[in-house]
Order: structure tokens, then C-alpha cells, then sequence
């Protein structure tokens, strides 16, 4: 047996104690390590998957409906409104796709922070009471409706492609003299290529992220109930592990500061700007110079990498203060999609 097949038994085997037997399984996860904290984004991206594909498929399906027409019979504002048409009908299921992924994303988020409140008192050793607090609660609500905002963002953009395509398709189609049914097919394939075929590793990153965010709010509250007053960021140092990882492992951050800007991307409800208030670090090269870069802001450059190595941080030269990183949102994971990256109390 591959290791692929190894890992598709292991979800198969979760999904159906999950969905058959009804048991917590998520709950039971140890967001502390790597293995539980990758199997928590595994388990979380099927339960999303299964809750958005119908959706998906609906949208394809309504769309190709108002498409499949004999294009040499259309003019070109027709044409325009066909796929203006198209677009509309596929966003009728599309746009219910935020609303049905509630459920999974409210029980992961209460399995977040119960299994990181756990992780506080048992491991780190905090002193904090076993409940809830009102910060908890708060964090909850919070990276449910924030994820809500985004994947809406998210179908919108693929409409908005699927439009471009489908009107880039029959052109080409039209220029190639095929005919309904040869363009129907093709634009099928672009419909499920933006809508269908993107969508296992979309709902990967969307889970990873969502889980890594709940854990590092979860976390600020149980330090600020605990009196903790600085905390340290704790990448897994493996092959895997990103630039921007290596480069803030063991750097210190305060809980208060880290509390004022929950506070403030709390209050945000547009996406962008909850991504330019906790922006994800990016690459980029300068003259040959590997850059990392959150929101446009140069954090460090990349002088020796170690990437594929592990229990190496590599070498860098800061471009960012440190005791500004907080300021630009680069305080707490995850730092980039997929991001493994936690923290750790120290006094």
C-alpha cells in the first residue's frame, strides 16, 4: 500500500467514525503536536468538502444550462448576456456555500478552543479554569463569521474567471468553427476546472488556517487569564517548514499587544482588511535578494536558507524592527497557508 492510499484510508476511517458512529472526533485531537494538528485541518477540509461539493456541482450544472445554446446563432451582446446569465445562475448555489459550512466550522471552532485550553492548563501548566471565558467565546464567533467572509470572497473571484473563460471559450470555439456541443463540453471543463477540481486543496488550506488562527487567539486568552504577560513563537523545525517560520522561531511577543490587535480585526467585516490587519508572508525576489513580505511591508531577508533542513533556522537580516512585527500583523500564526507554527507562555 502507497502512502497515499495509506493516508486516503486514514481520512476514510475518520470521516466514518465521524459521520456513521457520530463520534467527536475532532474534539479528541492534540492541537500541541504536528500529527494532531495536521490531522485536525484533515478532518476539518473533509467535513467542508462534503458540505460545499453539492453546491459546487449545482453551480456547474446551472450554469452549462444557460450556456448550452448554438453560439452561431448569438450576437456579441448575446453573448455577453448569456454569460452574464450563467454567472448569475451559478452564483444562486454558490452563494449559499458560506451559509452551509456554519455547522462544521462552529463545532471546530468550539474543538479548537477546547482542545487549546486544555493544551494551556495541562501542558503549560497555566493557571486558568476549565470553562470558556468571554474572550474564548469572542474568538469563536469571530474566526467562524471571518471564514464566512472569505470563502464568499473566494466564489466570487471564481465567478468572475469563470465569466472571463466562458466568453474567452466561445470566441475561440466560434474562430474554430465548433460547433453547441464541442463548446458546451469545453465550457464544462472551465466551469468544474474553477469550481470543482480547486476545491481539496482550497479547503486544506482554508481548514489549516482557520484551525491555526482559532489556536493562537485561544491561546492570547488563555495567557491574558493566566497573567502571562509575553509569549514565544514555536515553528516545527522540519523539512517543511517555511522561511518566514524559521525566521520568527523564538522571537518573543507581548500578550497585550497581541490582545489589542484581536480586538481590532474583531471589529473588521470586510475581507481585505482583515488580510492587510494579519497578512500572510510572502516571497519575492529584489535583485536577487529572497525577501519576505507581509502586506508589502518588508520583514527580512533570506541570506542563508535552510529550507529542507531540519533543526536550522537559517540566517537572515531583519528589514522590520522586531518590536514592530506586532504592529504589522506578523504577532502571532499562522504566518502562511498551511502554517504549523505555535506559541509558547513564558512569564
Amino acid at each position: 500500500m502507497t502512502l497515499l492510499e495509506l493516508h486516503d484510508a486514514r481520512v476514510f476511517a475518520d470521516e466514518l467514525l465521524e459521520q456513521v458512529l457520530r463520534l467527536p472526533v475532532l474534539k479528541a485531537l492534540d492541537l500541541g503536536s504536528p500529527q494532531g494538528f495536521d490531522r485536525a485541518s484533515t478532518l476539518l477540509a473533509a467535513r467542508l468538502r462534503r458540505s460545499a461539493a453539492p453546491l459546487e456541482v449545482d453551480a456547474v450544472r446551472e450554469a452549462v444550462a444557460v450556456l448550452d445554446v448554438d453560439w452561431k446563432q448569438t450576437t456579441a451582446a448575446q453573448r455577453r448576456r448569456l454569460v452574464s446569465e450563467a454567472l448569475s445562475a451559478a452564483g444562486r448555489s454558490t452563494s449559499l456555500i458560506p451559509r452551509r459550512i456554519q455547522v462544521p466550522l462552529g463545532d471546530a471552532a468550539t474543538a479548537v478552543v477546547s482542545a487549546t485550553r486544555t493544551h494551556s492548563r495541562q501542558v503549560q501548566e497555566l493557571a486558568i479554569g476549565a470553562r470558556f471565558n468571554a474572550l474564548d467565546r469572542r474568538v469563536a464567533r469571530h474566526i467562524v463569521n471571518a471564514q464566512g467572509l472569505f470563502v464568499r470572497d473566494e466564489y466570487g473571484r471564481r465567478l468572475e474567471a469563470i465569466g472571463a473563460e466562458a466568453r474567452r471559450v466561445v470566441a475561440a470555439g466560434l474562430e474554430r468553427g465548433l460547433g453547441r456541443d464541442d463548446i458546451a463540453a469545453d465550457l464544462t471543463a472551465a466551469a468544474r476546472a474553477a469550481l470543482v477540481e480547486r476545491a481539496p486543496f482550497y479547503w486544506e488550506v482554508v481548514a489549516s488556517s482557520f484551525i491555526g488562527q482559532g489556536r493562537s487567539f485561544a491561546q492570547v486568552s488563555s495567557y491574558a487569564e493566566a497573567g502571562i504577560h509575553r509569549y514565544r513563537i514555536e515553528a516545527v523545525l522540519d523539512e517543511r517548514t517555511t522561511h518566514i517560520c524559521r525566521y520568527l522561531h523564538g522571537k518573543t511577543f507581548s500578550v497585550a499587544d497581541a490582545l489589542r490587535k484581536f480586538d481590532e480585526v474583531a471589529r473588521l467585516e470586510n475581507p481585505e482588511d482583515i488580510k492587510q490587519a494579519l497578512p500572510w508572508v510572502r516571497e519575492r525576489l529584489d535583485g536577487g535578494r529572497l525577501m519576505l513580505t507581509g502586506a508589502g511591508v518588508a520583514i527580512a531577508e533570506v541570506t542563508r536558507s535552510a529550507m529542507g533542513v531540519r533543526d536550522d533556522v537559517g540566517e537572515f537580516r531583519p528589514q522590520l524592527p522586531e518590536g514592530r512585527l506586532g504592529d504589522a500583523g506578523i504577532g502571532f500564526p499562522p504566518f502562511h497557508g498551511l502554517c504549523r507554527t505555535t506559541t509558547l507562555a513564558l512569564s
